[in-house]
Formats: structure tokens, sequence, C-alpha cells
């Protein structure tokens, strides 16, 4: 009996320390055009799901409006400074108008899977200046055109800083062998996000980006640039609800993107 209440006792502290340890500040990639470099405690889970996603893109050639549902990305925390991912879109749809014959075409695909390892170098909380490294492979599943029809792979540096007060810097810098556009082989494509976010209240924060991505398609090198505005609502400890938009800054870009989504952490 002594034993078993022993037993007892030390599994109740155990569980008491366990319920008392400090938890991290809730820290999603999404919403937004930057990576951050925090990372999640050991064992825990991350999903974030883009509910629906709209990007519409005009040029001479013709219309391009493609919608996801369900874009996911499940974040696993593996050690201190550690965490892996999975992203995976389970459902595209592209609409394509063709200018000078008005034919219309409708497709139906399933994206690619990524899988990532995000290795925090400082603060893995992403307080104060932090930074981490994330190396990540694009396999391809899906196919053309939600699917990119080749693997493809890259590595981002995530950084954040806090300014001090309601203000918080991200950049992310990242290089990449990306999947040529015909779909076979890859280019060197890179760039930098950076964004500057503004705690509202403790609970909503808004975030403006900006976005340039030179890629080096053999099919004609271009830079893609971007602005983006995105709002980010948390609710509790564990779920955050986001919505934004993105905007086309020169003719390499799509016109336009919203989205909305949600991240829960288990």
């Amino acid at each position: 009996m002594r034993t078993m209440l022993a037993a007892a006792g030390v599994m109740f502290a155990a569980s008491m320390a366990g319920a008392q340890a400090p938890q991290r500040e809730f820290c999603a990639d999404r919403p937004g055009l930057d990576t951050p470099p925090c990372t999640l405690a050991p064992g825990r889970i991350q999903v974030e799901t883009g509910a629906l996603d709209f990007t519409h893109d005009r040029n001479a050639d013709g219309t391009t409006d493609t919608l996801l549902a369900g874009d996911t990305l499940v974040r696993i925390g593996l050690g201190e400074h550690v965490e892996g991912q999975v992203a995976w879109t389970p459902y595209g749809h592209v609409r394509m108008r063709d200018a000078a014959t008005g034919i219309v075409s409708n497709t139906s695909r399933v994206g690619d899977v990524t899988l990532a390892m995000r290795r925090n170098l400082r603060n893995p909380d992403g307080s104060g200046a932090s930074l981490a490294v994330m190396p990540y492979v694009t396999l391809p599943v899906g196919r053309a055109p939600i699917g990119a029809g080749d693997w493809g792979t890259g590595l981002l540096v995530p950084m954040a800083f806090d300014l001090g007060g309601p203000l918080h810097l991200a950049l992310t810098p990242e290089v990449d062998a990306a999947v040529d556009e015909d779909g076979h082989g890859r280019h060197l494509a890179y760039g930098s996000m950076a964004g500057l976010g503004i705690d509202l209240t403790d609970a909503l924060n808004l975030t403006v980006e900006a976005e340039a991505l030179r890629d080096r398609d053999p099919s004609g090198h271009g830079t893609v640039a971007n602005a983006a505005v995105s709002l980010a609502w948390q609710r509790g400890e564990n779920t955050q609800f986001d919505i934004g938009a993105v905007a086309g800054l020169n003719r390499h870009s799509p016109d336009g993107q919203v989205y909305i989504g949600v991240a829960r952490r288990f």
C-alpha cells in the first residue's frame, strides 16, 4: 500500500509539474508571406489549414483563376529547437480562359507534398531576436496545373525581431531549386520577404508585407513582386483564425489573391 501511495504521489507531482511548465506563445506559419523562426515545443502538434484560397491572374494570353481548398500544414515539435513539417494541398481547381479563342478549360487536381525541417538557432519561442534555418523538399504527388510536375528543393532563413511595443519585424530570405515551368528539371530562384507586424490587441495582429523573388526559369527570367496584408485573431491559447490578401506589383506576379484559414495547436 505504501508503494502504491508513493507511486501515486510521484505521478501526481509529475503531472502538476507538467501542468505548471511554461507554454510557448502561440506562433503560426500562417497568415502572410513570411515564415516565422519559432518552433513548437517537443511533443506538440499544430495543424494549419487554408479553408479557401483564391488567386486571379490576367495577362495577354488569357485569364487564370485558381481555387485551393483544405491546403494544410502539419507541424510537429521534435526537440527544443527542432520541428518537422508536412504540407499538402488535397484539392485545387484551375479555370483558364484563352484570350484569343475564348475557350474555357476547367481542371481539378491534388497538389504536391512538401517536407521541411526547421532548426531554430536563437529563441525557439520566437521572442526577441529569433533566427532559424529551414530546408525543404517538394515531392511531385500532384499533377499540373496544381502540382509542379517534378521535385524541387530550397532553403529558407526565417528571422524575427521585436521592435518594441506592438511592432515586430520579420524577414525570410530564401534560395530555391524551383521546378521549370514545363514540369521537367529545375532552375535557380532567390529572393526575400519582409513584413511588419502590429499587435492591435493581445489577440489581434495586423501584418503588412512585401515580397521580391527572382526566378530564372529557362522559359524566361522574371521577378515576382507582391504586397500583402493579413489579419490574425487568436481565440484562447491554442487557436487562431486569419484572413489575408495579396496584390501583384508587376506583370510577372498574379493580379490578386485572397484567403481565409485557421491554425490549431494540440
